[in-house]
Parts: C-alpha cells; structure tokens; sequence
C-alpha cells in the first residue's frame, strides 16, 4: 500500500466516535494542526476537527495511538496447535472440525462470541453467517457485558434499540444529569464537550449521580452520592414528584404513550416520599429536593447514562425509571432534551445495527416469523435462526456443560472481562475446539487457542463504525497488514464458502458488503423500523471511500432524516411509547460479616479493556502503571492497611492482590478497583476473579458494579522494582505487575517468603558481555544492582524488605543513553538520581507533564488555576482529562 499524504479515520477506543487525521511526515508541511501531541518514525496524528462527534478535540488515549501501531507481539501467521500453517491449512482444521462438530451435533453445538472492536462490515458476515446460514443464534458480543440493558430498556420503551440523543443536545441542554458515569475518565471528549457548553451557558446545571466521588464532579453543581444499586428509586421518586408537583405533561402522555398510571402508580407506592427515598438512597432529604426541584423546573433536560446504570442485575429497571420521566414530562425527540446511553466500546452501536447480540436479528429486527422470513427472503436462505442462544455468560457455562463444542472468539478476551474467571478458564480447557481470531499473540484468552487467526488492527482496519449518537463513520487504514494478517470478515467468508455458502458470501471488499447492510436497512421497510440506511445501497466504492460521518436514519440523500421522535410516534405495535412500571430491587449479592465490603469497578483514565492496545504506550503507563484499590480512611483503620501497601481482596469467586489507595473521596463500607489489569501485566490483578456470574434477568448483562468482598493486608518480605530492556518472568512471586516505557520494561515484585528472584535475575543477566554494580546491606535487606551491555544500561533493581519505594521516573532517562557516567552509576546504586530535576508521577499524559514540574510551577511560578499552568506547562491543554487532578494540586500545594 502506497503511504497516502493523510488519512482520515476513527478512534478505535470509546464510544464518542471521535475522528483522527493521520498524515505523514512528508506531507505534515501542508497540513494545518499546531504542534501535534504525537508522532513516530512516519506518521503524524490529530484529532479531525472536522468530525461533528470531537470537532478536533481527543483524549489521551487517542492522542497516543500511533504508540501501539508496531509489530511487538502481533500475531502474523495463522497457527494450528501452536505452531505455524498456511491460510489453507488453518482454515480447513476450522471448517471440517464445525462441519463434523454439527453432523454430529446438531448446530447449537457451535457458537461465537464476537466483539465490539470490529468493524460493522465483519460483525454483519459474522451474523449473517451464524444467524443466516449454520442457522444457531449462538453469537454474542461482548457489548453483552456494557450495552446490554440499555438496548433492552430502550426495546420496551420504545420498540426498537434507539437512542433518541446526539451530541449537540450537550450544548442546548439547561439541565445535564450523568448518572453512573464518571465522564472526565471513560469518556473525555464528550466530558470537555459539556465543560465547554457549560463556560458558555453559565446556567447550565450539571448533576452527578454516583456513589463515588469521581474526577466528573469537577464540573458539577449538585453530586447525589446515592448507595449504589438504589438508582431505580431514585427515579420512582422523581416520576411521582413530578406527579404531586403537576409538571408532567398531560397532552403529551395522552397522545403519545401507553401506562403511564400503572407506572405512576407502582412509583407512588414504592416512592411514597421524599424521606422515605432519601434514606432509601442515602442521601439527604433536603438534597433529593433540590434535585427534584431543578430537574422539575428544567425543560431542556438531558439524562447520560453509562455502565453504573447497566452493569446491575435490575439495570434493564433502572433505564426503563429513567426513560419514564422524560415520557413523563415530554422531554424526547427535541433539542437539548432526552434519556442519552453513552456507549462504551468503539462499535457497540454498529454490532447492535446487525443483530450482533445473540437476542436480536440484523438490521434491528428481532426472532419474530415476519423478520426471519423477511431475512429468509433477502439472504436466500431457508435455515435462519428463529429463536435467541446463549447470552454470554451462558454461552460460557454452556461450553463448560458441553453443550457447545466449538467456540470462535473474534477480537476479544473473556478470560479478562467474563464474570468468574475460574468458570471461564475450565470452560476453555474443556472446550473441544477454540478459534481465537485476534491481532495480539499473547492474551489470556489466545493460549487456549487451537486454531489463531491473525487479524488486522486499527490502522489496517477498511470499513465503518457507529457511534453512541448514531452518527456512522469510516474507519480507514493507513498502514499495510503485517504478516498474513487478514480482515475478519474475510475469515469467515472463506470458512463459509468451505461448508458450501459460497455464493452468499463471496464478498471482495468491505464497501461490497456495506452495500448488503444498507439494502437490508431498508428492505421491506415500512416505518416500522428505526434502522434505515437505504439511501446508500448502491454506494460506489470510491464514494464509500470518501464517505462523511452521517446520523442513521438516512432513508435517501434529498434531506436529513429528521430527529428521531420528534414526531412523537414511536416503534411500537401501538406507536407510543409504553411506560414500564418498576419495582426497585436492591443488589442480588449484599454483603455480609464475612464479605462486609461492596466492590465496585470502572474504568482509569488512561487505559482501556485488557491493555493489549494502550499497554504498549509508555505514556498511557505513567499516571497508573499499577492496579489498586480504593478504600475510606476509616474503613481502613478497620483491618489495618496503610497507603500504598497490598491488601488481598476476597469474594465467594476469588481473590486477588492489589496496591492500597486510601482515599477520602471513597464511600465509607465500598471499595473500588480498576477493570483492566490481567495475566499479562499483573499476576493478581484481573477483577473478573472475584465478580459473580449474576446477571439482569432481561439483558443477561453482569451485575458488575455490586460485588460483596473482604478486604485484609497482605503482608511481604521482600519487595523491587526492576527496569530491564528484555522481559522478564516473575511467575514465582506472589505479586508482580509489569508496564511498558519507552526503552524498558518496568516490573514491581512482592513475595513473603525469602527466593532467590532478584539473584536469579542477575545470574541470568550477566556474562562476558556484560558488567554490572551492585550494593547489598543485609542488615537494611537493601539489594541493589545494574547490568550493562556495552556500555548501556540493560537492567536495574532496587530491593527492600519495606515496600516503600520512592519515584523511580528519573531510572527511566538513563536507558536512553549510550553509557553512564560514574556518578549516574553511583545514583543507581544509591537509589536516588544524582542531580537534576525529576518530574515526578505523570499527570497530563498527553504532554507528559509530571506531579513535580506541576507543584513546582504553583508553588514558585504563580501559576494557581488551571489555565496558567497550561500557558506554562501545556498541562491540561489537551483532551483535560487531567484537569480534576490539576485542580486538586493546586489546593492541596497552596494549602500546605
């Protein structure tokens, strides 16, 4: 592939959808952009200031992208058993091995799970494929696990999975509710978006619902603190509240809606005042009121929900209470107004586009005899699938129950994200046949392969995407696939064609099959379907390549498609919306004295999933290389943890082990830990061990959010840091993580009983090529040493018995120079640096601005708000992700 002058293409990260321009180095002179935040050897990136869903704006995620573009760690051949085969071979094992498994079998025997990392194109051939012609339902997608509940609230709201917002409704709203959704971490663009809108519009209100105190607050007037599980409550006692204050509108409920007394009803009797739903919620009376008040008081009301909202075993209730009070009061289908999910993968909309979870068909149509006779009709075939599988955590109990005997698992790793990790791995062991197609040859998930598929990446990808505002964009490469690395909808047209589809799925391109999605968006509708793309299904293939980011329903080119229910019907048998009336049910799991704590998870600011992407960029790694958890002062005087040493955290799952963080900002009698640590990069760290395989009886969606666990020190003798510019293996240790930088490997270790791992190490390390220092205090149990290849500092480590280590930023300069003079020698034997300023932990990854450059310009260089130390230090000048920490330093140094 020839390199273009500039690429414009999609993050591959959130569901904001913001567009990238990517342009290379010899071409960077005519393209206009101000200092860019990255580049590497060719490429130059930035965010598309012309693309309506960022206007430019990225995060630090997808500032760094082109950090995890190389070749470390790709999977570039096919492999069979472990070892390298063609193309032929390894798709002729996959396709007789499901041809035998569903002779002998039946087709329920094979099943895949798909993920929302892939492109529209490859999820359309995967269902299709499944749904269409091996005619089992037994496909799901990992947006089972963040998506799920809000497609089925939407279902019974609305009749069809729509999200009835869009972006701009941010910058016309006069009441912003986000409610389990810490927005400054999990979704910056959109976080700086309402930032904006809110400098703008200084009546602007932003509440916060959340139990903990989250970097979002930062812009918030009110922050409702609620318990958590309690938000279904929360939202009866708006409804009636409404009601009592006789701001509901009557005309709009009469001509547009169905239930609403029942629902009324059931809201008074569960909701029966304000006092009673404070304390249900945990909050206090007279703030409940004031939310009441603002939110009764406020036409132009938009409501963001994310994963607090979904990830709960009643969150399918929970959307449903949120959606009632906008059916309520009017406030859907016009600007500035309405109940907004905000999606967390980049393509968790697309998949739901084509039938991606298992409930639901292709272009948003469901099991119903009209739909799979109409799918019958338009793919030419007589064996659709006529009724739901396995949802994804049955899936996975069903491979362990032998039931399904085959599992294709396309760009994704439930060994990290699946509840109850023990269940899973047996699963995998189990399973008599795995089809892993991923890009990374070494994840959890891949090792349990028989058959590993390479596949392309962001930057190879050619195809579209859908964003959380429906808006449709092109993903675009720019790079040549590496290896023998291949589209995944290309591997499954070529196994198709082997069980005899051929002529249904001879695709030769990705615009070819974009064309077949369009023209099933509009087949034999009438209307009655939210899903319409019609007005491209003869898009040429140049035209797909220059296509613009568009907002579905895009029925033909002559107009806009109108805003979705402005009209105020609906995608219902009756054609209005339908109120759900909702009981609220606290937790499944509540704790008790031998797990006392509730765990929840979420996200950090700078990671993503299972780090197989942003895990290779070192300034991703810097502001939290390491997993930890959250936890009240008090709560941890309780069972005695200090900041910063390692606690074992416990459920009726597992356990695992991870840093403390004591935090005031945390809820007494909670905890919090990040999602995204696993076997590759921490030996305790995967949360998935200890969450249950407690589901939301509608969406099957895991109950992520609510988990009882205890919570005890976990004591160590001896503890490192090791640098090294080759892996190294610590699996005798009971605790290590490992982060990448930018010449190095970063390692910390902990083990209780005395080994020989750091000699070990060294014996390994040195030989005649090398030389190496060393300093050893038995008394202090100090062991420290560095080893040099020719000159170059290799590897380095620094032991205590105390886990007590300073900042070791300064360690990570030396690997980038050809030899170390004596003193910068002595300081790694002395284990502080020599001389020279050092920045401290990072904050704004985007500039790589450190804590201690930052309190240094507040303290001596005046710079007390956040817009001087971006004028100094660039801090904060980016996505502002970091703009809460910011915020924090400088009342924290000008106060002390």
């Amino acid at each position: 592939m020839q390199q273009q002058p500039s690429v414009k293409t999609t993050c591959p990260y959130c569901g904001v959808g913001c567009g990238i321009v990517v342009s290379s180095k010899d071409s960077y002179d005519s393209v206009a952009v101000n200092k860019p935040f990255l580049a590497n050897e060719k490429w130059i990136l930035k965010g598309d200031k012309e693309h309506p869903a960022n206007l430019g704006r990225l995060c630090s995620k997808g500032s760094n992208l082109l950090d995890t573009v190389g070749l470390e760690g790709r999977v570039l051949y096919p492999q069979f058993m472990g070892k390298q085969v063609s193309w032929e071979t390894a798709l002729s094992n996959v396709s007789e091995k499901i041809q035998a498994t569903i002779k002998e079998h039946g087709p329920e025997s094979f099943a895949m799970y798909a993920s929302a990392q892939l492109l529209t194109e490859d999820y359309y051939v995967a269902n299709k494929f499944m749904k269409g012609f091996i005619g089992t339902a037994n496909i799901d997608t990992n947006s089972r696990l963040c998506m799920a509940s809000a497609v089925a609230g939407h279902k019974r709201a609305f009749g069809s999975d729509t999200v009835p917002c869009s972006y701009s409704d941010l910058e016309e709203a006069e009441l912003i509710v986000l409610v389990g959704s810490n927005t400054a971490w999990c979704h910056p663009v959109i976080f700086q978006r309402i930032r904006k809108a809110k400098e703008n519009n200084p009546n602007l209100k932003i509440v916060v619902v959340d139990p903990r105190k989250t970097a979002t607050l930062v812009i918030a007037d009110m922050h409702l603190g609620i318990k958590p599980g309690t938000d279904a409550m929360l939202f009866n006692g708006l409804l009636a509240y409404l009601s009592e204050q006789d701001v509901v509108d009557q005309d709009y409920i009469d001509s547009n809606t169905d239930g609403y007394e029942q629902t009324l009803l059931t809201a008074k009797n569960t909701a029966k005042d304000l006092s009673s739903v404070a304390s249900y919620c945990g909050i206090k009376a007279g703030l409940l009121k004031s939310f009441y008040d603002l939110f009764a008081g406020t036409k132009k009301t938009v409501t963001l929900f994310s994963q607090g909202i979904n990830q709960s075993s009643s969150g399918v209730d929970k959307v449903n209470a949120i959606i009632n009070c906008h059916l309520a009061t009017g406030r859907i289908g016009h600007s500035g107004m309405g109940p907004f999910s905000i999606t967390g993968q980049p393509n968790a909309m697309g998949g739901r586009e084509v039938g991606g979870l298992t409930n639901t068909l292709a272009a948003h149509m469901d099991f119903d005899d009209e739909s799979v006779d109409r799918l019958e009709r338009f793919w030419g075939s007589s064996n659709v699938a006529s009724e739901p599988g396995y949802k994804a955590v049955d899936l996975f109990d069903a491979v362990l129950e032998g039931k399904i005997k085959v599992l294709w698992i396309l760009a994704t790793n439930p060994l990290v994200s699946i509840p109850n990790t023990h269940k899973v791995r047996q699963a995998l062991e189990k399973c008599e046949f795995v089809i892993v197609s991923d890009c990374k040859l070494q994840t959890d998930t891949t090792q349990y392969a028989d058959v590993l598929l390479p596949a392309t990446t962001w930057g190879e990808k050619d195809g579209t995407v859908t964003n959380s505002e429906r808006r449709i964009s092109r993903q675009r490469p720019f790079l040549q696939p590496p290896g023998e690395s291949k589209p995944d909808w290309w591997a499954i047209t070529q196994v198709a064609k082997r069980l005899g589809f051929e002529n249904s799925f001879n695709y030769s391109s990705s615009a070819e099959i974009f064309r077949e999605h369009a023209r099933l968006s509009a087949f034999e509708n009438d209307g009655k379907r939210d899903f319409n793309i019609g007005a491209y299904s003869e898009i040429g293939d140049k035209e797909f390549d220059a296509l613009s980011p568009f907002i579905w329903p895009k029925i033909n080119h002559d107009k806009n498609s109108a805003r979705l229910f402005a009209n105020g019907r609906f995608f219902t048998t009756t054609g209005k919306a339908q109120f759900i009336a909702i009981k609220p049910r606290l937790p499944v799991n509540i704790c008790s004295v031998q797990y006392p704590w509730v765990l929840n998870t979420g996200r950090v600011r700078d990671q993503w999933h299972s780090m197989t992407r942003t895990g290779l960029s070192e300034k991703l790694n810097q502001h939290t290389p390491e997993p930890y958890m959250d936890i009240h002062p008090l709560d941890a005087e309780k069972v005695g943890l200090t900041h910063a040493m390692l606690a074992k955290v416990a459920s009726e799952q597992g356990e695992l082990i991870t840093r403390v963080n004591i935090n005031t900002k945390q809820n007494l009698g909670s905890v919090f830990i990040p999602i995204h640590w696993n076997q590759q990069f921490s030996s305790m760290g995967s949360i998935c061990q200890l969450i249950s395989t407690t589901v939301d009886p509608i969406s099957g969606e895991p109950e992520f959010k609510q988990t009882p666990v205890s919570v005890t020190p976990y004591q160590t003798k001896y503890n490192a840091v090791i640098f090294s510019k080759e892996k190294l293996d610590f699996k005798a240790c009971d605790y290590w993580v490992s982060s990448m930088g930018e010449f190095y490997y970063k390692y910390k270790i902990s083990y209780q009983f005395g080994t020989q791992t750091l000699e070990n190490i060294k014996n390994k390390l040195t030989s005649e090529n090398t030389d190496h220092i060393e300093y050893v205090d038995h008394h202090l149990g100090m062991n420290r040493f560095a080893v040099f290849k020719n000159e170059k500092l290799h590897t380095c480590a620094f032991s205590n018995i105390e886990d007590n280590f300073p900042d070791m930023e300064w360690v990570a300069k030396l690997f980038s120079k050809d030899s170390l003079n004596k003193q910068e020698r002595s300081s790694l034997l002395a284990g502080r640096p020599s001389s020279g300023n050092v920045v401290g932990k990072i904050v704004c990854a985007c500039h790589s601005v450190g804590i201690n450059s930052i309190c240094n310009a507040i303290k001596n260089e005046s710079c007390t708000n956040v817009q001087a130390l971006g004028d100094k230090l660039k801090a904060g000048t980016n996505c502002g992700s970091c703009i809460p920490e910011l915020n924090e330093l400088i009342s924290t140094t000008l106060t002390c």
